[in-house]
């Protein structure tokens, strides 16, 4: 079992180099997954990042990053399965 870091708001600014409302607006579009609640705090798990960030680099339309945000946050309810 691999543990991942979660980031928080402005560790995602930086990885991501957008500003908050560009991050929001990436998750209403489905581009980007949306935060884990944890407590008052949202947090992003580091791997579905960096796995938004591969297909990214690698020219991924943004139907592609839809299909592969979707297969992200359903993996979060299945935390023995890989969702790439």
């Amino acid at each position: 079992m691999t543990i991942q870091r979660f980031l928080r708001i402005s560790q995602l600014r930086e990885a991501l180099g957008q500003g908050p409302t560009a991050i929001y607006q990436g998750i209403e579009d489905d581009l980007l997954p949306p935060p884990i609640k944890r407590g008052r705090s949202s947090v992003w798990p580091e791997g579905e990042i960096a796995e938004v960030q591969r297909h990214i680099i690698a020219g991924a339309t943004d139907d592609k990053l839809r299909e592969l945000v979707k297969q992200l946050v359903k993996a979060r309810s299945m935390p023995n399965q890989s969702a790439a």
